[in-house]
């Protein structure tokens, strides 16, 4: 068994607290860990998601180049850029993305604080929410790319976003 487990992630976390805005939200979210483990603490699907879930193929209601861009916009803002994004200051590219590996230690270490954690986490119905969740985002991507398709055929290009070169 480790010594002081819940005091080494207490000190982590307030060492990582420093960290910038975005490792500010890691930091918080390893340190919810075990709450989000007891199904106590849980983010809500973002609505886009949940109708990207329901039917991730369907002819949006304004198939109209400027419909389609303000629903890839939607999508975006809540999965993140896409892929094929451009890298920018605020957004990386796929190589660049990665977590930090403090921020890593500190989500394994707060993961490590509950015993048994699968299986509180199958009996609190956080595993099965995880599941909806990861479902949701999946269906998000699908949808974005469905939409992008759409706006491909009918050959918009001024109100979509720049591709990379």
């Amino acid at each position: 068994m480790r010594p002081y487990p819940l005091a080494f992630t207490l000190a982590a976390a307030l060492v990582l607290a420093a960290c910038a805005n975005s490792s500010q939200d890691k930091v918080a979210s390893a340190a919810t860990t075990p709450l989000s483990d007891l199904n106590v603490v849980r983010a809500d699907i973002p609505d886009v998601l949940k109708a990207a879930a329901s039917a991730p193929y369907a002819t949006p209601a304004d198939a109209s180049c400027t419909g389609l861009a303000a629903g890839i916009q939607a999508l975006d803002e809540v999965l993140g850029p896409d892929l094929d994004a451009p890298s920018t200051k605020g957004n990386t590219g796929l190589l660049e993305r990665g977590e930090d590996a403090a921020t890593n230690a500190l989500q394994r270490t707060a993961e490590g604080v509950m015993p048994f954690r699968g299986w509180v986490r199958k009996l609190s119905g956080a595993e099965r929410y995880a599941r909806q969740v990861s479902a949701a985002i999946t269906a998000g991507g699908v949808r974005r790319g469905f939409l992008r398709g759409l706006a491909t055929a009918k050959a918009c290009v001024a109100s979509m976003p720049a591709k990379p070169a």
